[in-house]
């Protein structure tokens, strides 16, 4: 499980003494202990996937408004932040695979307009949780629904 391996990278991080690593580890395992202390839930894989995925969106966030203020420093601390959380990451789908499971899912619930775009995107997260940008594939959605 995604959660255990984390825990196990911050055991391995604090004997190694790697600071960096440790410091975002915690982070990554406070988010996942806030959600679910907050929802009293036990996170499993994909709900972890998408605490991930809002992590690296929000550094990303960050970089953009770091770099525009020029603290040059704290979007490098960012984009270092932004590695070590890719690393449990699943490997991301290439465009044309995008693509496919976008044309699979609009057969599969019989998609006409762009008011079935709800149930398309429900078909797709699951499958696409953490390896595709889900935004973007809202996009492409939204413009195969209404073209």
């Amino acid at each position: 499980m995604l959660k255990s391996r984390i825990q196990d990278d911050v055991k391995t991080a604090m004997k190694a003494k790697d600071k960096d690593r440790l410091t975002t580890l915690r982070l990554i395992t406070a988010a996942i202990k806030q959600r679910e202390v907050d929802e009293r839930i036990d996170m499993d894989d994909t709900q972890v996937l998408a605490v991930l995925e809002k992590m690296i969106k929000q550094r990303r966030d960050s970089i953009s408004q770091y770099e525009s203020a020029g603290r040059q420093e704290l979007a490098d601390q960012e984009k270092k932040e932004i590695a070590i959380i890719e690393v449990y990451m699943p490997e991301g789908l290439s465009d044309d695979e995008v693509a496919a499971m976008i044309d699979e899912a609009v057969s599969e619930t019989g998609a006409a307009s762009i008011r079935d775009m709800g149930k398309v995107m429900g078909v797709l997260k699951p499958k696409m949780q953490g390896r595709a940008d889900m935004g973007k594939v809202s996009g492409l959605v939204k413009q195969k629904l209404s073209g």
